[in-house]
């Protein structure tokens, strides 16, 4: 069964900084794109990160400069590094698993673990 599982989020003040996890299971990790999506009280999950089996990345401009994607194969885990957070970057965030089609291009599965809100203060 896949299973995906985030965590690391919590309260914290604009500014500040978070580190998310998800770990994997049940998916050929290495050869899986990962992305990191969120959802806002009322929007659509968007696809704010994404990283390649190769490590390419691709941000949503909202996040570029500030927020960082990474991968650790040997772990099965894919990472999301938040820095100078911003009060409108407060939702749940979920990570996803999907295909890298090249040139920024994904194929994104629909398995979701249960999220990690973020919050952030004004």
């Amino acid at each position: 069964q896949v299973r995906l599982v985030e965590s690391g989020g919590g309260l914290v003040q604009a500014g500040g900084s978070l580190r998310l996890s998800c770990a994997a299971s049940g998916i050929t990790f290495r050869l899986k794109a990962m992305g990191w999506y969120r959802q806002a009280p009322g929007n659509q999950r968007e696809l704010v990160a994404a990283i390649s089996p190769g490590g390419s990345t691709t941000y949503v401009d909202s996040v570029k400069g500030r927020f960082t994607i990474s991968r650790d194969n040997a772990k099965n885990t894919v990472y999301l590094q938040m820095n100078r957070l911003k009060p409108e970057d407060t939702a749940v965030y979920y990570c996803n698993a999907g295909t890298y089609r090249g040139s920024g291009y994904y194929n994104w599965d629909a398995y979701w673990g249960q999220g990690t809100q973020v919050t952030v203060t004004s």
